[in-house]
């Protein structure tokens, strides 16, 4: 149920919001045809549903929504049928049933107040079921009496004409009725109209001692005379009360009893005579009263009291209704006089009846109200019944306060019902009504004086009763009936004064003092504060202070100290008379006590005497210091206190017996409050002043200031008796250390005094040489004067000790002991204002840097002629006091809530002092201000971004700079000064935090205002032009910052407003930049401006009203915050200003979310303006206090957080990191909202895996594009959306995370805990990182925020979560070490400045572990025993949260850091290498010994086998570190299976000599990749069967066409194929693949021995050759008939097509192009689905008969064919033309080889991102030295245009592409570049030879590809003479291109070489799965393998034993070594000159 009721309050917050849940709440509530049925009982659920609608329909009365007033009314109307069990569920009970009908009918009931027409249609109903329940109320289940009952608490409204009906059931059917009492003739009293026949106890009294005289006048006679009542048949036993029970009243006595128990006598019965049976009889006749009838009779009278509230009924029923009632009341006297034991019930029945029956009288008692409030005013009959209820009540409520039930809580409110109510009725009717209560009051009050206790806080509720009664009748007739009024004040008054004498007359013996006069007393204060009139107090006061003066004041009674507290609180209500009255009688009590002490009376002092003096007095002083509001009174009462302060000092001081601060500190606390509103910097008067210094000499003097020092010094006990001299340098020391010896509210108000006390400086000549005044501070007969020499030595001690030691004692020998007092006191006072609250001064300025305490410190230095020893005490005060105020703000680091708004506060008003005070006259004053405030910058460095002190820096020296004052040097000093100042200042906070700081700085400019009104801005901007940060080179600042960080550097970028490419290096200044920034948001606030002027000037749109935003809700607890953040209450317009415009933002907001998640493009402009317009309307409202649109402006927040991270790209993230730096400076309150939305947004980004965090592999870029190649796993579809895009767009975020720490690590704890819990869900563990080598850097970058957040440096504000920082720590250095566990990989962005960003970034980290480790060592040495104390574990054998089970986590954590920085250390090296692969320098790092290498691969095999492994691999020729790998693999195997990189460090060839157990588990291991597959093919692992049958599994595990790329490997391995298993493989591949089994049959047949005969070799050999004809035919034979038929078309037509070169052999050459075309003309295309062999995917649709061209070649005729083809997967209407060559009588297998390679390396530059060039173009054998070559499109060989064209290709290029320098010509250049460095890494690896120039083809746009592989490797032509030493071919055309410059120093060529190391070192990673794939076709007799050891030499190629910028640097001299080489341009002159190839 409290679900559902929560859900409707928020639903009535937001109806049309959550329109749908209202919905749902109504159908779950019944039909109104079940509830009528009675068919079936209804449910809990429903009933739930019911009271939920109802709790809506009470907050939403008005809603437009019509089902939740249907519903109710419906349920209501169905209330009679409730009356049976048989509608409720069976499990709910009684108790359920009243619970939700008080429930139900109180919604309903609000619901009516607040909706008049929902009110009438109830009211239509409502009179039926109440008859229906008051008819059924009889029921024995009780059901129509709970609803009753809930009804008499939340009535209905009703009809006037049901009035009637229901009064009437009402009496007939509860039967109201009296119980018979007294005789007849009593009975005839009781029911007769006389309803005053009663007569009351206290006022039989009363006549009784005034022998029957009574009051004049009739009427009061008849209210208040004698009668023959039942009260008056019982004879009162209190004329035998002691002369103490008796007090004397105005007018006469009246006997009261001093106790309730001895009142109780006054109604006690008489057991004997007829009166006993009477009495039995009274008793009876109440026992028979049953309890059921009286909870109806308390039903009735309340039902009836509330209809008469709503409506008039007829006037005869009236009559009936005040009968009963007034019946009710008028037995009440007599039942209340009943005692207990009177009762035959006892325990909890009779307390039940007593209860039932008093609320029956309580219930009857507003009912006779009610009646009389519906009476004719005017008639006599009306007054007549006025009368007799006033006596009726009062009787009654006499009769309630003698009971012996008083006490109950019933019978007191019955009690306060009776005299509130005829109080309310006198009032309304006053005249005689009145006189006659108040003449019947004042012995009540007196009655419930002499009840109470004596000090009691709470004299009872009767006693609030009394005083609330007579508090409102004199507030409501102190006009119009004064006089009566003013007779009961006096006559209470006067009470006391008249007991006072009496105890004057009587003995004198002393008597203790009545209660009821101590009540009394207390009452008329009470009364006279409540009702706050001078004329009361008037009354009051003089007759108070008149006892007092009369009485002993040397001899106190409790009636002195109770007056004394009353005349104090009479004062502190601020009328002057009685005020100035008071405060000269409480001073001269105060100096009279005073006087007193030390003689010898005062040994015999009572304790009332010290209580006077110690607690009364002061107390006193203290409630009218804090009652006082009058400035003028306020003053006055300032100035007495410290006159009073100064007399009590000088004369304590000389008393002998005692201390004199046991004198002075008792009104030290009234000092604190009259001084808690005095500003001490305004301008003070002298008097004042030197009370003030008076005062605080005295506190110094007496020792009553708080302890100085922090650490107490060993010292004696000192006794409060100190009377000899030596003892005040006991007292001086002791104040100075502690502990505090006095009582500490004393001390306490000691601290609230410095508050107010303005700067002890009396004069401002000669102040302190004018020891006159000082020394009459000491009392003569005092012997502290300066004459004392030990005192004055104990005081200097003393002072010495105040100051820590700053000032030595033996340099203040020319200081007093009376200047050293004072000293003592201004050091007391100025240090004690900074320890109480941080040194913030009374008084509300405008100026808050006025409030700093140190402007009154630095008075102290500004007297001029200083003696150099005060001089430097007053020095050492300062830094003393600022050593406080540091202190107290470092010890409140980590408070939250309004305790850090107040530190933060402090922080700033001094800051801001201190920056004002640099323009000081005084040069001393000026440095130290200057040294003050770096310290406090140092040490506080959020003030650097404080929005206040920024203003202050930048604009105070102009703004207030003395006018008067025209000194030219002063002034060029004070701004040298600032102008170093705000340069540090600016510089240090941009290196922190540059976007914060840009942000402000922006702020700033846009506050047009202020930089007008700075006349000299010209300062400031020159400062601030001169300043500029960006990636380069930093010359602001020394050493790394926080700014150095790239990714904070790239949010500086993007908060700075420039449009800026963040892909490329920037310099950004910051004061142009901001200026258009500011601009732009100055434009933007300007547009919400004028848009809502606009607005507001056509009062609003009239079309209709603005929907309410709708989407993301922010909760309660975020709407509170936001509402507390729009603190002015706007116009109406301005709410539907702000609806309208919000509704539009947040549509358009959602707009852009939604095209960014279908993929579309975005207007990224359209988004920056619609986010920015969005955040100023935000600003614009943070002044509003409205609550209507705050859900809307929380959704606004909300989706400005939310939508960069939806969208996920950098624009988007530069626009958000804008927004936000904008949000944060311009409104700090927003900073904590802000950054929990990014929190947020930030850990969604993880759960869905984007970015930095899309863990999945198509996300890791080139481990996931390289698959299965050489990667193990499945090639993934590739995501649509670029995964660096997001990263960069996490990179962008995750800066500002960074900055906002460095803002808010030392103050913000909240903030600081929503960046912990973002770390938290970052570092949780599984990870979700990406393994992108993008990421790296901004991984890296996460790790380094971690890092700092858990380091010492922002722990101080998280002392309470040590254990917390260290866990998550240990999940940071665990995670950085899990991003190792991935193998190194590259990723090129095509910019510099990311690979520049990713090696900083790196760099930084490592950087910063460094520090860190040097740090935590010392900290661990000395934080042993904490962390042994059991923060985590120190035990060995312990198991860890983050590290599982370890041995001993301290040296382990050490082991693990120190890998961490090793592995951190070569990704940063690595990572170098990548972003300035030019840059020859390598960097030195200490060698690592073999002991070394081995603890690191132990350490990390502990943390992650894959770690492990990873790092073998990054160190591949380390010995050492992969031997050990390798038995750490093989000790822990059963680990690793599902790790494929740990095959090659257990299956070697030596475990497969040996048979190895370990290979046993190779059925259980993951796939690996094909290429690390084939290397098992090999003869070297001897086919073993365990290794073949892993080696099937993975290729199996592939799908065939991802195995087919290694088809000539996978034919080789056939060779070696013993046991069948691959053919075995092939086959069933085959049968899965049309496509494999085609190319497979086409390379068996490219293997078979042509038919000239070669030498069949070795048996291997032959046996080889037989089986290929074999494994074709088996082959052929598994194809289905589908099947069968496309390989015999597809076969068919390509055999046709190659037959025509033998055709053409025999034809002459001049004939040959005829033959080919007649030729082509006979070939027929046999279906839709025949393709390229070359091309599998390029379907064949024709051929271009025309087109066939036969190619030159020695005794061959290879011909060219041209296809038209069209992709198989893409629009077959779109046809391109694909040329092939055909040769016969070519071995074309060891060209396949060679693309296959190169196709790799294409793949490998790709993935990686380096922009090389490789055209690997198609080459298939598809028999014996037959085989087709794909033509490489648009390409003329360099031979071929240079028979066109003379010159070079520079020359070429320029004819083809136009000059030099023209955009067509340098993007041909590049083109040549990218294709020339790619083709030189491949040349590096393959080392292809004839070079000549018809074997390089340029494209039409300018890109070089390599053709005709015929000599690789080893084999070069001319008989393998090697003569083209370069590794590839770099002409001197070639370098005319590449390097205008000619001599190695142009750009271009830095770019041709760095692509070429690039490529180089993206190759060396993939080395084994390149040369895996050469190794295989080593027997394949190509020639390649004819010579040498191409293998070994192809793995030196690689240079493995390098590192990353070795093999870099060896790139650069390959590349160096081409260069125009002069074999190069020999080989092409020997090509010319014999085969006439252009050179």
């Amino acid at each position: 149920m409290e679900a559902l009721i929560e859900l409707s309050d928020l639903i009535a917050q937001n109806p049309v919001q959550l329109y749908d849940k209202l919905s749902w709440i109504c159908d779950r509530c019944p039909p109104p045809e079940s509830l009528v049925s009675g068919s079936s009982w209804v449910s809990l659920s429903q009933l739930n549903a019911v009271l939920a609608v109802a709790n809506f329909l009470s907050k939403c009365p008005d809603s437009t929504d019509l089902r939740p007033k249907s519903v109710v009314i419906e349920f209501l109307r169905s209330i009679p049928y409730s009356f049976t069990q048989s509608f409720w569920p069976q499990s709910v009970n009684k108790a359920f049933i009243a619970s939700f009908f008080l429930g139900f009918l109180g919604h309903v009931s609000k619901s009516t107040e607040m909706s008049p027409e929902f009110a009438t249609e109830v009211a239509g109903f409502a009179g039926e079921v109440v008859i229906s329940a008051i008819n059924s109320a009889s029921e024995p289940l009780g059901i129509p009496r709970a609803f009753l009952v809930a009804l008499s608490q939340n009535f209905l409204p009703i009809l006037p004409d049901d009035a009637d009906k229901l009064i009437t059931s009402l009496v007939d059917q509860f039967a109201v009725s009296v119980p018979v009492v007294g005789t007849p003739r009593e009975q005839t009293l009781l029911t007769s109209e006389a309803w005053s026949c009663q007569s009351s106890p206290l006022s039989t009294s009363h006549q009784h001692l005034n022998n029957g005289n009574t009051s004049p006048g009739n009427e009061v006679s008849y209210a208040s005379g004698s009668s023959s009542s039942a009260t008056s048949k019982f004879p009162d036993d209190a004329t035998s009360a002691s002369p103490r029970g008796l007090v004397m009243t105005n007018g006469g006595s009246s006997l009261l009893k001093s106790g309730a128990d001895q009142l109780g006598l006054n109604v006690c019965f008489n057991d004997s005579g007829g009166t006993g049976a009477l009495f039995r009889q009274q008793i009876a006749s109440f026992e028979e009263e049953s309890v059921e009838s009286l909870e109806k009779q308390e039903i009735a009278f309340k039902l009836i009291a509330h209809i008469l509230s709503k409506v008039h009924i007829d006037h005869g029923l009236l009559e009936q209704v005040r009968f009963m009632a007034k019946k009710q009341i008028q037995s009440m006297s007599v039942f209340l006089k009943i005692r207990k034991r009177d009762w035959n019930e006892q325990g909890s029945l009779l307390k039940h009846r007593i209860n039932t029956k008093l609320s029956v009288y309580q219930a009857a008692v507003r009912l006779i109200i009610k009646s009389l409030a519906s009476l004719d005013s005017d008639g006599k009959s009306t007054k007549r019944l006025v009368y007799e209820a006033v006596a009726l009540l009062i009787d009654a409520a006499e009769a309630c306060l003698l009971s012996v039930w008083r006490k109950l809580r019933v019978c007191e409110e019955l009690f306060a019902s009776l005299l509130l109510g005829v109080a309310q009725i006198a009032v309304s009717r006053g005249g005689q009504p009145l006189r006659v209560l108040l003449i019947r009051l004042k012995p009540i009050v007196l009655t419930v004086s002499a009840q109470g206790d004596t000090w009691s806080n709470n004299l009872g509720s009767m006693f609030e009763t009394v005083m609330k009664t007579s508090c409102q009748i004199i507030e409501s007739c102190w006009t119009k009936e004064r006089a009566p009024v003013d007779t009961y004040i006096m006559g209470l008054a006067t009470s006391i004064r008249e007991r006072h004498d009496y105890e004057e007359q009587e003995d004198k013996e002393k008597q203790p003092v009545p209660v009821v006069q101590l009540n009394v007393i207390q009452l008329l204060a009470d009364l006279t504060v409540t009702v706050n009139k001078s004329e009361v107090v008037d009354m009051i006061l003089p007759l108070f202070i008149d006892i007092l003066e009369e009485g002993d004041a040397s001899t106190p009674s409790l009636l002195r100290l109770r007056l004394l507290e009353a005349v104090s609180r009479m004062a502190s209500l601020g009328f002057e008379k009685s005020y100035r009255e008071t405060v000269v009688l409480m001073t001269r009590s105060y100096l009279s006590k005073l006087s007193t002490v030390g003689s010898v009376e005062s040994k015999t002092e009572p304790p009332e005497a010290r209580t006077e003096r110690v607690e009364t007095l002061p107390a006193g002083f203290v409630l009218i210091a804090s009652g006082l509001t009058s400035t003028k009174l306020r003053s006055d009462y300032r100035h007495r206190l410290l006159s009073l302060c100064s007399d009590v000092g000088l004369a304590a001081e000389s008393k002998s017996g005692r201390s004199g601060a046991d004198f002075l500190g008792p009104l030290l606390p009234a000092v604190a409050e009259i001084c808690s509103d005095f500003d001490p910097t305004l301008n003070v008067e002298p008097s004042i002043l030197k009370l003030f210094r008076n005062l605080w000499f005295y506190v110094a003097l007496f020792g009553l200031a708080p302890p100085l020092q922090n650490i107490q010094l060993p010292t004696k006990s000192v006794s409060t008796t100190l009377n000899s001299v030596g003892s005040l340098g006991t007292v001086a020391l002791q104040a100075v250390s502690g502990p505090y010896m006095w009582n500490m509210q004393w001390s306490s108000a000691v601290q609230r005094i410095a508050q107010g006390t303005p700067p002890l400086v009396v004069s401002s000549v000669k102040w302190l040489e004018d020891e006159l005044e000082l020394n009459a501070l000491h009392n003569p007969g005092s012997r502290r004067g300066s004459g004392n020499e030990k005192a004055a030595l104990s005081l200097r001690a003393a002072l010495s000790a105040a100051l820590g030691a700053r000032v030595d004692v033996a340099a203040m020998t020319t200081i007093s002991g009376v200047k050293a007092t004072y000293l003592l006191a201004v050091a007391f006072l100025e240090i004690t204002r900074f320890s109480s609250n941080g040194g913030i001064l009374n008084g509300v300025t405008t100026s808050t840097d006025s409030r700093s305490a140190f402007s009154c410190v630095f008075e102290y230095l500004k007297t001029p002629n200083l003696v150099p020893a005060v001089f430097q005490c007053l020095t050492a005060i300062v830094h003393r006091a600022f050593e406080t105020a540091v202190s107290w703000l470092e010890y409140r680091i980590s408070e939250t809530g309004s305790e850090a708004e107040a530190r933060d506060t402090t922080l700033t008003v001094h800051t801001c002092f201190l920056i004002k005070s640099m323009s000081q006259r005084e040069e001393h004053i000026r440095d130290m201000t200057v040294n003050l405030l770096t310290q406090l910058r140092d040490r506080f460095p959020q003030v650097l971004w404080n929005s206040s002190c920024l203003d202050s820096l930048l604009f105070s020296f102009h703004n207030n700079s003395p006018a008067v004052i025209s000194d030219p040097v002063w002034m060029v000093t004070v701004r040298s000064l600032y102008q170093r100042v705000v340069w540090e200042w600016i510089i240090k906070s941009l290196s922190c935090a540059p976007c914060t700081s840009q942000g402000l700085l922006q702020d700033k400019l846009c506050k047009a205002n202020t930089w007008q009104r700075a006349q000299h801005t010209s300062d400031v901007v020159s400062l601030l032009s001169e300043i500029r940060i960006g990636t380069g080179k930093n010359e602001c600042w020394t050493g790394i910052q926080t700014a150095n960080i790239p990714a904070v550097m790239a949010a500086a970028a993007a908060a700075s407003g420039a449009n800026l490419k963040l892909t490329e290096a920037f310099n950004l200044e910051v004061l142009s930049t901001g200026i258009v920034s500011a601009t732009v948001k100055c434009n933007h606030a300007g547009e919400i401006a004028g848009m809502r002027r606009l607005y507001n000037s056509i009062g609003g749109f009239q079309s209709g009203t603005t929907p309410t935003p709708t989407g993301f809700g922010l909760g309660v607890g975020l709407q509170r915050l936001i509402s507390g953040a729009f603190p002015q209450q706007p116009q109406a317009e301005d709410d539907s200003f702000n609806g309208m415009l919000l509704a539009k933002f947040v549509r358009q907001l959602q707009q852009f979310v939604n095209i960014a998640q279908k993929g579309e493009e975005m207007d990224k402009s359209q988004f920056r303006e619609t986010c920015s317009q969005a955040s100023a309307l935000l600003l614009s409202n943070l002044g509003s206090d409205s609550k209507s649109n705050v859900e809307g402006f929380s959704q606004l927040l909300r989706l400005l957080c939310w939508c960069p991270a939806y969208i996920s790209t950098p624009d988007a993230m530069e626009t958000g990191v804008f927004i936000w730096t904008w949000l944060v400076s311009a409104a700090p309150q927003l900073g904590s909202l802000v950054l929990a939305e990014l929190v947020d947004a930030w850990l969604w980004t993880i759960d869905t895996k984007r970015g930095l965090f899309a863990s999945e592999v198509r996300f890791s870029g080139p481990a996931s594009k390289l698959r299965p190649h050489l990667y193990p796993g499945e090639l993934e579809r590739q995501p649509e959306i670029d995964p660096v895009e997001q990263i960069m767009a996490h990179r962008l975020w995750l800066g500002f995370f960074i900055d906002r720490f460095e803002v808010v690590r030392h103050h913000s704890v909240e903030q600081l805990l929503l960046l912990g819990r973002m770390l938290q869900g970052t570092t949780k563990f599984p990870w979700n990182f990406s393994r992108h080598p993008a990421a790296t850097g901004t991984f890296f970058t996460v790790m380094l925020l971690g890092l700092k957040f858990c380091s010492g440096q922002s722990q101080g504000n998280l002392q309470n979560f040590q254990t917390g920082l260290q866990l998550l720590e240990d999940r940071i250095y665990r995670a950085c070490l899990g991003w190792f566990a991935s193998e190194p990989e590259w990723y090129d962005a095509n910019n510099a400045s990311f690979a520049h960003s990713e090696a900083q970034s790196v760099s930084v980290f490592v950087h910063y572990l460094s520090n860190e480790r040097g740090d935590a060592l010392q900290s661990d040495s000395k934080g042993q025993g904490r962390e042994n104390g059991g923060i985590l574990v120190d035990a060995n054998d312990q198991y860890h949260p983050v590290w599982g089970q370890i041995e001993n986590y301290a040296l382990g954590r050490e082991k693990r850091k120190h890998l961490l920085l090793m592995l951190c250390q070569h990704e940063a090296d690595r990572l170098d290498v990548w972003a300035q692969p030019t840059n020859s320098s390598t960097s030195s790092r200490p060698k690592i010994s073999s002991d070394k290498w081995i603890e690191y691969a132990r350490t990390a095999f502990s943390v992650d086998p894959r770690l492990a492994l990873s790092l073998a691999s990054r160190f591949r020729a380390n010995a050492f570190l992969k031997a050990e790998v390798a038995q750490l693999v093989q000790a822990h195997i059963l680990d690793l299976r599902c790790i494929p990189e740990a095959l090659p460090y257990f299956i070697t060839p030596k475990a497969v000599d040996d048979n190895s157990v370990l290979l046993q588990q190779l059925p259980h291991w993951a796939a690996c990749s094909i290429t690390q597959a084939l290397e098992f093919l090999t003869p070297a692992y001897k086919g073993h069967p365990r290794v073949m049958a892993y080696v099937l599994r993975v290729l199996e595990s592939y799908p065939p066409e991802r195995v087919t790329f290694f088809m000539p490997q996978l034919v080789q391995s056939l060779r070696y194929d013993n046991g069948r298993l691959v053919e075995g493989y092939l086959l069933r591949a085959a049968q899965r693949s049309d496509i494999f089994a085609h190319i497979l049959i086409w390379h068996l047949q490219g293997e078979e021995m042509p038919e000239s005969g070669k030498d069949a070799g070795s048996g291997n050999s032959g046996s080889f050759q037989a089986l290929l004809p074999i494994v074709r035919q088996h082959i052929i034979e598994g194809f289905s008939p589908k099947a069968q038929d496309l390989f015999r078309r597809e076969f068919d037509f390509i055999d046709k097509v190659t037959s025509i070169s033998g055709v053409l052999f025999r034809v002459p050459k001049e004939e040959r192009r005829a033959g080919i075309r007649r030729e082509l003309g006979k070939i027929k295309l046999e279906g839709e689905d025949l393709y390229l062999p070359t091309a599998t995917n390029k379907l064949v649709k024709g051929i271009q008969v025309e087109s066939g061209i036969p190619l030159q070649s020695a005794a061959k005729v290879p011909i060219m064919i041209t296809f038209d083809v069209v992709d198989r997967d893409g629009d077959h209407n779109e046809i391109k033309p694909q040329a092939c060559i055909f040769k016969v009588g070519d071995d074309c297998r060891q060209d396949v080889l060679a693309l296959q390679v190169i196709t790799l390396l294409r793949d490998i530059f790709e993935a990686v991102g380096i922009n090389l060039y490789l055209f690997p173009y198609g080459v298939l054998p598809t028999g014996p030295e037959r085989g087709i070559i794909e033509v490489v499109p648009n390409t003329r060989s360099r031979s071929q245009m240079g028979e066109t064209t003379d010159g070079g290709l520079h020359e070429m290029f320029q004819q083809d592409y136009g000059p030099v320098g023209t955009p067509s010509f340098e993007a041909a250049r590049k083109n040549f570049i990218i294709s020339s460095a790619g083709y030189a890494v491949a040349s590096l690896l393959l080392q292809p030879k004839d070079r000549h120039n018809g074997n390089l083809l340029i494209d039409n746009v300018g890109r070089l590809v390599h053709i005709d592989f015929g000599f690789i490797l080893e084999t070069s032509p001319g008989g393998n003479m090697r003569f083209e030493s370069a590794h590839f071919k770099l002409s001197h055309e070639m370098t005319q291109l590449l390097d205008p410059s000619g001599v190695m120093k142009s750009e271009t060529w830095s770019q041709f070489i760095s692509l070429c190391v690039k490529g180089y070192l993206a190759a060396r990673h993939h080395m084994d799965g390149i040369i895996n794939t050469i190794l295989l076709m080593l027997d394949s007799g190509l020639p390649c393998f004819s010579r040498g050891d191409p293998i070994g030499n192809l793995r030196k190629r690689f240079h493995p034993e390098m590192s990353e910028r070795e093999a870099a640097n060896f790139m650069i001299r390959v590349c160096t070594d081409a260069y125009n080489k002069w074999t190069t341009a020999g080989y092409d002159l020997i090509q010319y000159l014999q085969q006439g190839i252009e050179k």
